[in-house]
């Protein structure tokens, strides 16, 4: 007879499993459930407070669940110095520094790991999301407004086949 046991042993044995706290908490970051991920990863950190990988993905959730800009940045920042051949590391501190207002700091930092790593997808995405954007053609609606979002689709499709666009 099974009264259970065995299952809550196995899934006590998960939470306490420090790569399988920090593949979870990677999966709700992704997930977009940053305070649920901020335990998951913690509990990653505390286990081994020396792996990049940990910092650096607490630093990401901290950044998005409590907004604390400073310590997710040095958090990030430790993690990148401890691998800087590690591109996610770079990704993780241009996201924090871009959800904390610093686009500057943002685009220079990215800037520099398109120099470490070259032309790659993930960086030109991110540093597309922290570049500024241009205004809403009908500022009297929300940006997220359909109507906004089509014109400014058009806007873009019409600029980039001009050659003005920077694309």
């Amino acid at each position: 007879m099974n009264f259970g046991f065995a299952k809550e042993s196995a899934k006590a044995t998960a939470e306490l499993d420090p790569t399988a706290e920090f593949r979870e908490g990677v999966k709700l970051l992704k997930d977009q459930y940053p305070q649920k991920a901020l335990v998951r990863l913690r509990r990653a950190f505390e286990s081994d407070k020396h792996n990049p990988y940990y910092l650096s993905f607490l630093g990401l959730s901290i950044a998005r669940a409590q907004r604390k800009w400073d310590q997710a940045a040095e958090l990030c920042e430790i993690a990148v110095q401890l691998r800087p051949a590690e591109l996610q590391f770079h990704l993780n501190l241009g996201e924090v520094y871009a959800l904390a207002g610093r686009r500057e700091k943002a685009l220079d930092f990215l800037d520099d790991a398109v120099k470490l790593f070259g032309e790659d997808a993930r960086l030109k995405q991110a540093r597309g999301k922290v570049q500024k954007r241009r205004n809403p053609l009908v500022p009297f609606v929300g940006r997220e407004h359909f109507l906004n979002r089509e014109l400014g689709r058009l806007r873009h499709r019409a600029l980039k086949r001009l050659g003005k666009d920077g694309v």
